[in-house]
């Protein structure tokens, strides 16, 4: 990695450990490998806060969502798919997300990116993908209204349990995605069902990981299809 890639790595990991205002650029410096206080940092950067929205700006364009299971698999076993890439999304991104939600408000420039580049896409592709499904074509359902309750459900239990070191509720995340999977099924217009399959749904991605709670391995994100 290159000494920039480095110093925006460190400045991310320290800005979500202690607080953008509380991390100075010699504790960048010496994170990155460089003489703390040499100013080394200022050979790529002209201030922390352009580290910042570098930072913001390489994870925010990481927006593509990949979501690899086969639509001839039943639809629990596809909505638990879904629920469990969002998850590893929010996995993947939690550095940017404990920052965007304890510093940004400080920098509304910056905020726009995050909202524009990584979570209103989050929020689309959901929508639109729950819109391509052949069980939801004849529902009447507002789909930019479910997209936001679902997907601010998956990045609200992630970030409660980054805050607080606990899941919401204690519920662990087999059961989170159970019961995500059971509300998404109850938006099935009449005369539609599932094929009953939520627990071996929630299951399935367990056994081929190789654990309960690896949800890592679960793709970038979900691209709508």
């Amino acid at each position: 990695m290159s000494t920039r890639g480095r110093i925006i790595e460190e400045a991310l990991r320290l800005f979500a450990e202690r607080g953008y205002n509380a991390t100075s650029v010699a504790e960048i410096e010496a994170a990155a490998g460089l003489s703390p206080g040499a100013g080394g940092l200022y050979r790529h950067f002209k201030s922390k806060y352009e580290v910042l929205a570098a930072a913001v700006a390489d994870r925010a364009s990481r927006n593509e969502i990949t979501l690899d299971v086969a639509q001839t698999e039943p639809i629990e076993v596809r909505l638990a798919a879904m629920c469990r890439a969002g998850l590893g999304k929010m996995d993947e991104e939690r550095l940017l997300a404990q920052v965007f939600f304890r510093d940004l408000s400080q920098f509304p420039d910056l905020v726009a990116v995050v909202t524009e580049g990584l979570l209103q896409p989050m929020f689309d592709a959901l929508t639109e993908w729950f819109a391509c499904q052949p069980e939801y074509l004849d529902a009447q359902v507002d789909w930019a209204g479910v997209g936001s309750v679902l997907g601010g459900s998956i990045i609200n239990y992630r970030l409660i349990e980054y805050t607080t070191g606990e899941a919401p509720g204690r519920v662990a995340t087999d059961r989170f995605v159970s019961a995500w999977i059971r509300l998404a099924l109850g938006l099935l217009p009449p005369g539609v069902c599932g094929d009953g399959w939520v627990e071996e749904a929630v299951e399935q991605p367990r056994e081929a990981d190789g654990g309960a709670d690896d949800e890592r391995d679960a793709g970038d994100l979900v691209e709508a299809r």
